[in-house]
C-alpha cells in the first residue's frame, strides 16, 4: 500500500514540475492603459527589455491625441519586462518613460508581463 502512495506522490510531483516548466515559457496578454493629459498629441512605443521586440513595431507608433485614453493590448512572454517610451509628436526632446528608441532610463515606466492591465499611465506636462 505504501509503495502505491509513494508512486502516486512521485507522479503528482512530476506532473507539477512539468506544468511549472511549461508555464515558464508561455505567452501572456497584457493591456497598457495610456492617458494623454498633455495638450499635444503623443506617440508611444512599448519595448521589451528581455528580447529585441518593440510594439507596435515596423516603424509604427501608437498615437494618442490630446485628452485621449487608449488601451493597448499586446501579447508578450510570461515574466517579460516591458517599458513604455512616449514623446510629443514631432518633438522627441519632450518624452516620458524610456523615450524614443528606448534610449533613456526610467524608474517607474516598466511592467512585468503577467496578464491583465497596467494601472492608468498618465502622460502629462
Amino acid at each position: 500500500m505504501k509503495t502505491i502512495l509513494q508512486r502516486a506522490g512521485l507522479a503528482a510531483l512530476s506532473i507539477a514540475m512539468l506544468l511549472v516548466s511549461i508555464s515558464a515559457g508561455t505567452a501572456a496578454d497584457v493591456t497598457f492603459e495610456m492617458k494623454n493629459s498633455h495638450p499635444n498629441a503623443v506617440e508611444v512605443e512599448l519595448y521589451s527589455q528581455d528580447r529585441d521586440h518593440v510594439w507596435p513595431g515596423n516603424n509604427q507608433v501608437y498615437l494618442l491625441d490630446d485628452g485621449e485614453t487608449k488601451q493597448i493590448p499586446l501579447s508578450c512572454d510570461q515574466g517579460e519586462k516591458i517599458c513604455y517610451g512616449a514623446w510629443i509628436s514631432g518633438d522627441k526632446e519632450t518624452y516620458w518613460g524610456t523615450g524614443p528608441d528606448n534610449a533613456e532610463t526610467c524608474t517607474d515606466c516598466c511592467y512585468t508581463c503577467t496578464g491583465g492591465n497596467t494601472e492608468e499611465i498618465d502622460l502629462s506636462e
